[in-house]
This record gives structure tokens, sequence and C-alpha cells, in this order.
């Protein structure tokens, strides 16, 4: 098992390290053009791609994005009295706590583990935390003072709306369209990590302290507010699972962007992602033993 999650994560740290190493080279890295490139083509892409051929009825895809906004909910409360703890502004500590990797680590995690009927579950979930973070998160990450027309301009919206209905209907898109969407989709993660790794080589040694605190506080957090909203909506067994090991994910590459953007602490929110991402190793073995 150890073997296979290592081949899932593996790409996460290698891509990272390219964007170590290229900044440690001296070579420039334009930050603001990439993190624009991804936020505006290459998340919609991503997320009309992944969603095209998801196969989920309407009660257990309503089902399940309840329980993840109510998850996502618990954890907004919960990252208040963790800035508190840490001695950090709440909103760098909020994204972070409300945010996990459910993308491009949760879902082939999930793919392994529990199948095609897991993988469902596990992308109705991504778009879900997806759905919250590119509104709440991008209102909340905005330095325009205009959350609402920062809201209107965000194409990942807009692509969340379009990939649901297409969902929720059983509708496709055009094969054209879709080898478009297909071929975009595909530098959003590997900019995502390069980019993480730039941040990554001026990371102070000293924040990691810090970091690996707040992975130690927010994993079993999640863990358990998952499999309480799960006992209380009457989540089938299948759908519990792969709510609590989405949730327990690793921080998100994309709670780096939006701190990038908003200018709230870049490098502290890299370190989060690496410790968090670094911790998988130990617990996500562990964790898929006692579900599976």
């Amino acid at each position: 098992m150890f073997a296979e999650l290592f081949a899932v994560m593996a790409p996460v740290f290698f891509g990272a390290s390219l964007g170590f190493f290229w900044k440690r080279l001296g070579y420039d890295y334009p930050v603001d053009f990439i993190t624009r490139l991804v936020f505006n083509i290459g998340t919609p892409t991503l997320i009309l791609a992944a969603l095209g051929n998801a196969e989920i009825d309407a009660r257990s895809f309503g089902q399940t994005m309840l329980g993840t906004l109510l998850v996502l909910g618990l954890m907004a409360a919960g990252s208040f009295a963790i800035a508190k703890l840490l001695r950090k502004d709440w909103k760098v500590i909020i994204s972070p706590m409300m945010y996990p990797n459910t993308g491009n680590m949760g879902l082939p995690v999930v793919l392994y583990a529990f199948g095609k009927a897991g993988f469902a579950y596990a992308i109705t979930i991504m778009v879900s935390v997806a759905l919250v973070q590119f509104t709440f998160g991008a209102m909340l990450a905005s330095r325009s003072g205009h959350p609402l027309r920062t809201l209107l301009r965000t194409p990942t919206v807009y692509a969340i709306l379009i990939a649901t209905g297409l969902l929720l209907t059983g509708t496709t898109l055009p094969r054209w369209l879709s080898n478009t969407v297909d071929l975009l989709s595909g530098f959003s993660v590997p900019l995502m990590l390069i980019t993480l790794g730039v941040s990554l080589a001026s990371i102070q040694v000293r924040s990691l302290a810090s970091s690996l605190e707040f992975s130690l506080l927010r994993i079993p957090a999640a863990a358990l507010a998952a499999f309480g909203v799960s006992q209380l909506l009457g989540l089938p067994p299948l759908a519990q699972s792969v709510l609590i090991l989405q949730m327990s994910m690793p921080v998100a590459v994309y709670n780096y962007l939006f701190a990038q953007r908003a200018r709230r602490e870049p490098e502290y929110v890299a370190g989060l992602v690496f410790c968090s991402t670094l911790l998988s190793f130990l617990y996500l073995p562990a964790l898929l033993a006692l579900m599976m």
C-alpha cells in the first residue's frame, strides 16, 4: 500500500522540486502571470474535464455535497481557535483549514482504495470544495475592495455551475470541446506544483515548526468532523469513508495560490502544504487500513 501511495504522491514532490531548484539556480519565474493563468484557464478546464465522465445519481450527489459543506463549515469555525493557538491572523489560517487537496491527490487515492464507485463520491466532494473555495475563498482573497465583483469575474465559478449541470442532466460536451478542455486542463496541476516549489525555495526553517503544529491539529479535526457529519446525515458506509479520506487530505496547493494573490503570508502557507503533504505518507496508510 505504501508503494501505491508513493506512486500517487511522488509527482507532488518532484513537481515542487522543479520549482525549488529553478529558484535556487537563480532563474526568473513570473509568479503573478502563472497564478492568473492557472486561475482563469487551467482550473476551469480541469473541473470540466474531471466531471465530464463522472457517474452519480442526483440524490447521492446532493447528500454528499451537503455533507461536504457542513464539514467545511465546521473547519471554518475551528480555524479561529487554531489561529489563536498559533498566533496567526485567521485570514491566513482559514483557507488551509477548510480546503484539503481533494483533487490531484485525493482523487487518485480514492480511486485506488475504493474503485469507480468511491470515485464518484470523491468527484462530488472535490467539486463541492472547489465551489466554496472559488466563491467564498475568492471573495476573501480579493484585494480590490469589491469582493462580489471579484466573484463574478472568477471563471471557475461558471465552470463548476456548467459541470454540475452536465453531471445532473447526463449531458456530455461535444467531442471537439471535450478534447480541447482535456488538453488545456493538463497544464494546471504541474504549474501549481512548480509555483509551490518556487515559494518553498525561500521558506524560512523557523516557520516549519508552526507548519507542523498546524498539520497535527488539522488532520484529526478534519477526520472527526467528517465522521460526525456522515453519522448525522446517515451517509452510506462508502460515502462516509470517502468523505473522511477526502477531508483528511493535505492542505491543497490552491491555498498557496490564493495566499499569493492576496499577499497573505504565501511562504507560510507553502510550508503548511509541504508539511501536511509530507505527513500524509504516515497517516494515509493508517487511515486507509481502518476504512478498507
